[in-house]
Parts: C-alpha cells; sequence; structure tokens
C-alpha cells in the first residue's frame, strides 16, 4: 500500500466477513455504545486551526470528518430502523462529500455534531441490544451498488467507518505531535 492510500484507508479497506457470529456482534455492539466518548477524548483539546486541518492532503478537515461522522451514523441509525419496519426498502443514498462542504460542515462549532454522535449512537446501541439474530437477517435495498444488505453486514461495516475515521483523526494528531 502506498502513503496515499495508508493515509486514505489507515485501517484497510472494508472488507465483509464471510460470516458473523454473535459474539461478533456483540462486539460490534460495544463499539457503537462507545465510539462517542472514545472520539470526544481524541478530539477534546483540539483548537479551531486543528480542526480545520485537513487529515490528509486533499483531503476533509477534522471539522468535516467530525460533521460527516454524525451526518452518516444519522442516515445509517435511519437505515437501521426502515430495514426492521419495512420490506426491504430502497433506501435514499447522498452525496456525502457534498454535504461536507455545506456550511454547517464547514463553518462551526463541532459541538452540535458532536451532541448527534452521542444521541444516536445512544439509541442506536439500545436498538442492536433488542434485536434477535432474525431481526439482524433483515435487509435493506442500496440502488447505487443495486445490492441488498442484511443488518450484520452493516452493522460490521459501521464498526469500520468508526474506526476508519478514528485512525484518520488519531494518525493527523500522532503526526502533528498534538
Amino acid at each position: 500500500m502506498n502513503d496515499l492510500e495508508n493515509k486514505k484507508f489507515p485501517i484497510g479497506r472494508f472488507n465483509a466477513p464471510a460470516s458473523i457470529s454473535d459474539a461478533e456482534l456483540e462486539h460490534y455492539t460495544r463499539v457503537i455504545r462507545n465510539f462517542p466518548g472514545k472520539l470526544k477524548n481524541l478530539i477534546e483539546d483540539f483548537t479551531d486551526e486543528q480542526l480545520d486541518t485537513q487529515y490528509r492532503e486533499g483531503g476533509w478537515t477534522i471539522r468535516q470528518l467530525i460533521n460527516h461522522l454524525a451526518d452518516s451514523h444519522a442516515n445509517s441509525f435511519i437505515r437501521f430502523k426502515l430495514a426492521l419496519t419495512e420490506d426491504n426498502p430502497t433506501i435514499k443514498p447522498y452525496d456525502e462529500a457534498r454535504w461536507a462542504e455545506l456550511q454547517d460542515s464547514t463553518a462551526i462549532s463541532i459541538k452540535p455534531a458532536m451532541r448527534m454522535i452521542k444521541g444516536t449512537h445512544q439509541r442506536w446501541y439500545v436498538l442492536l441490544k433488542t434485536l434477535t439474530n432474525r431481526q439482524f437477517e433483515r435487509t435493506f435495498h442500496h440502488p447505487e451498488h443495486q445490492e441488498d444488505h442484511d443488518l450484520r453486514y452493516y452493522l460490521a461495516l459501521y464498526v469500520w467507518h468508526c474506526n476508519h475515521h478514528f485512525a484518520h483523526i488519531e494518525n493527523l494528531k500522532r503526526d502533528q505531535c498534538w
């Protein structure tokens, strides 16, 4: 992997597990529960200048990344609920890069986004703890990929997403000696 690839995918690209055990589901659920606090601890002392630093050349700033996490995880939580309440619903994709350019992602404090992440993850965790194996088999259709995804797969993807973006920030913090 070259340096740019390492900076884009510091924990590697997502590889869908062939199967996901109940123990792995439990681990994934804990990641969802703990992510907001872990993220807060990582960035709580960042200045505005640090928040406005790109995690890699051509990449988002940390401020945009935090707002992306709020947007993406809220969308994911809603997709879970759609899959649980509808028969293989087609979800609505969104242009995350264009969302990251909007003023609410580039120009304001990260506090509202951090509150969104905390609240979304609290609700998501409670929901996950109540799901049966059969419910984890429920699906939604992703029209961009023309694929159906079950909730086991999707939870694994979002645990990767948490860790992926956390590593972006953690690596920048280390590289900048912050």
